[in-house]
């Protein structure tokens, strides 16, 4: 049975274990791609559905799957749901599959999927595994979606550009210019740029972290120590 409850799970993939500020997985293709909110959205979008159906299926086989193929029965599930989210995009997100590329295929290297796979839904029941998965999915998801704001802000001075890739004809119009005749800041664009953004958000979630805390440790009163007075009562003779 899980140890922890299902409050405690969606904590862990929203905040407290965070994939991408906390256990720093799938950097690779978080870095790469996150050039803008459409790019980043789309490939957040296909690993909570690789990751979510991987733990479901991993925990429905949990009990049944001898430990000496166990890792490879892991990684044949995660590609074949890899395939699949390949698949639909081919068919229904033709262009910005295109702009992805490699970085869909290479979901099957993430390791925070086979890292939940292996640490979690093998050894939980099915509603945990599955939660669990898509908990942690929508907080990668999430660090991606802002990592992209931040850098198509910096980088052309809009937000939500190119959204009709994902969306249809319809999102053409979601783009907002937040600045006119914005001067493009290359930096920002670039994969160094990416980590600079990155590094702030880690650092961000480290102050906010920090001051919790010590909020939670200023809300316990203080034990003081001291002598504790007796009552007496009756005759002492």
């Amino acid at each position: 049975m899980a140890t922890k409850s299902l409050r405690e799970i969606s904590l862990d993939g929203l905040w407290n274990n965070n994939p991408a500020l906390v256990q720093l997985l799938g950097l690779c293709p978080l870095l790469a791609v996150t050039g803008s909110v459409v790019n980043a959205l789309g490939l957040g979008l296909a690993t909570m559905m690789v990751l979510t159906g991987s733990n479901f299926s991993v925990s429905l086989i949990r009990n049944h799957v001898p430990e000496a193929v166990r890792l490879p029965a892991f990684v044949m599930i995660i590609a074949s749901f890899v395939t699949v989210a390949e698949l639909v995009m081919q068919a229904f997100t033709y262009e910005l599959y295109e702009v992805l590329g490699i970085f869909i295929p290479l979901i099957v290297t993430n390791c925070a999927i086979l890292g939940r796979a292996d640490a979690f839904a093998c050894k939980n029941p099915l509603l945990p595994s599955v939660l669990d998965g898509f908990m942690m999915a929508l907080g990668f998801t999430l660090v991606l979606v802002v990592l992209g704001g931040m850098r198509e802000i910096l980088g052309q001075g809009v937000i939500f550009s190119n959204m009709q890739l994902l969306f249809g004809a319809d999102a053409v119009h979601w783009k907002i210019e937040l600045v006119k005749d914005y001067p493009d800041f290359l930096f920002a664009i670039l994969p160094p740029g990416a980590f600079m953004a990155m590094g702030i958000l880690i650092a961000l979630k480290n102050v906010i972290d920090d001051r919790m805390k010590q909020k939670a440790e200023a809300k316990k009163a203080p034990v003081e120590a001291g002598s504790k007075r007796v009552r007496v009562t009756g005759k002492i003779s």
